[in-house]
């Protein structure tokens, strides 16, 4: 459903979030610890830097961390970056021209799962998936 990307992206707000000390974690030891390529990390993050999702901090004690409370970041401030989700409404069969006025024959389920994938990933947030989970590595 997700891109790499954006399935990285999580991951990596997630590390953060839950190793959030107010000190800033370094691309190498998010990439370990999470098996991601350093440079596809680093770009990811910068993306996310420059969003406002993080905040980077240069020099020997730089890294990234949260740029607001883990419970001010939807899940749609994060993947939104990397995919398009409303674009997901897409005709399922391909047609060009599907809509309420004209469906294709699966356009009601179709368009109601949508919108609850749409509403997941912007009522969701950050804190919401640490509550209960165990930390990652």
């Amino acid at each position: 459903m997700l891109s790499s990307t954006s399935e990285y992206a999580l991951k990596a707000v997630l590390y953060l979030a839950e190793h959030d000390g107010g000190t800033p974690v370094r691309v190498g030891q998010m990439s370990e610890a999470l098996r991601i390529p350093r440079n596809y990390l680093a770009k990811i993050l910068h993306e996310l830097a420059r969003s406002g999702v993080l905040v980077s901090a240069r020099g020997k004690h730089g890294g990234f961390r949260l740029g607001r409370r883990a419970a001010e970041i939807s899940l749609l401030a994060i993947v939104g970056r990397f995919d398009r989700l409303e674009a997901r409404r897409a005709c399922l069969l391909g047609r060009r021209s599907c809509s309420d006025r004209h469906p294709c024959p699966a356009h009601s389920r179709w368009k109601a799962l949508s919108e609850q994938t749409a509403a997941f990933f912007r009522d969701t947030t950050v804190a919401d998936l640490l509550e209960g989970a165990e930390l990652v590595a």
